[in-house]
């Protein structure tokens, strides 16, 4: 199981291993996750102990829209409760039940644009506890559904971790798979030679720039375990969040990647990197950098390792 481990440099200059350890009710969990709930894993609030009526009879914790259109339902468990990840199954198949309130609770709290752009096709769970059996993490490889399990610990001076250490893109007929699966689906699926990217979106890879979007996946997909969404007008390349967004310009035989990555942090060059701040564009992340060529992409190559390092 992936384990993170945390350092502080003490008065003589050594890195003593910080001890971690788990909140004491449950709800202080939960509370303080959504309360950064965007920051930590790019996902919109929508509603708290969300009642799912008689029928289903449950309370979900969380409900959420992430940045990729997804509806999510975020269940918490203070310990190493095998239970969170049935309990999160159940709420799923309530969720599919339940559109059109969901779409409605979303139209309330987010607005008529987050509610008419909800993505059905990619509905996902995060199970958030202290630990996860091997048979949790065996059973989210082969249910249906999106799964990601999210391990946190608490440490002092106010930090808390959230480490990924399980994910399931869903089944194979699903929007989204791993590297090869979604990057091959992109490419294959792709018309001979589109002047425009095609209405159902930039997943279809135009011919012109196939060479180049190879290149770029490979560079993206080279950080570990990266899940390939190829959604209706971009193709997110994330963890627990979208690390990148890439978008074809065919016209201008450009790619467009929005990287998570801060614009201060980096020298903008003109036609090559861009502050997106402020501005409008499909895709999530606040850099946007310009790929015409292989040497542009190898002088992107600092800025996306940058940005999966920071995720």
């Amino acid at each position: 199981m992936a384990e993170l481990m945390l350092f502080r440099q003490d008065a003589d200059g050594r890195d003593v291993e910080l001890s971690g350890s788990t909140v004491a009710l449950e709800v202080e969990l939960q509370r303080r996750v959504e309360a950064g709930l965007e920051q930590m894993l790019g996902i919109r609030f929508v509603a708290s102990e969300y009642a799912t009526g008689p029928w289903h009879r449950g309370r979900i914790d969380t409900l959420g829209l992430d940045e990729n259109g997804s509806p999510v339902v975020i269940e918490f468990k203070k310990g190493s409760d095998s239970g969170v990840l049935s309990q999160a199954v159940s709420y799923l198949s309530w969720l599919d039940s339940a559109r059109h309130e969901f779409e409605a609770l979303v139209r309330k709290v987010l607005g008529a644009e987050a509610a008419e752009s909800i993505n059905w096709r990619r509905p996902r769970m995060v199970c958030i506890a202290a630990g996860f059996s091997h048979h949790d993490r065996v059973a989210v490889q082969w249910l249906p559904e999106r799964i990601d399990l999210v391990r946190y610990r608490v440490f002092d001076g106010g930090l808390l971790s959230l480490l990924l250490v399980d994910s399931s893109p869903g089944s194979p007929s699903a929007a989204s798979s791993r590297r090869i699966r979604g990057r091959d689906a992109a490419v294959s699926s792709a018309p001979t030679a589109p002047a425009t990217p095609a209405p159902t979106g930039v997943g279809l890879v135009p011919e012109s720039l196939r060479d180049l979007y190879a290149e770029l996946d490979e560079a993206l997909t080279a950080w570990g375990e990266v899940e390939v969404a190829v959604l209706r007008h971009y193709i997110a390349y994330r963890r627990l969040v979208n690390i990148a967004s890439v978008i074809f310009r065919p016209k201008h035989e450009a790619i467009l990647v929005y990287l998570r990555l801060g614009p201060d942090s980096v020298v903008l060059e003109e036609s090559f990197t861009r502050d997106m701040r402020g501005i409008g564009h499909l895709g999530t992340g606040d850099l946007e950098v310009r790929l015409v060529s292989a040497a542009g992409l190898e002088k992107a190559a600092p800025l996306i390792r940058r940005a999966f390092e920071a995720a």
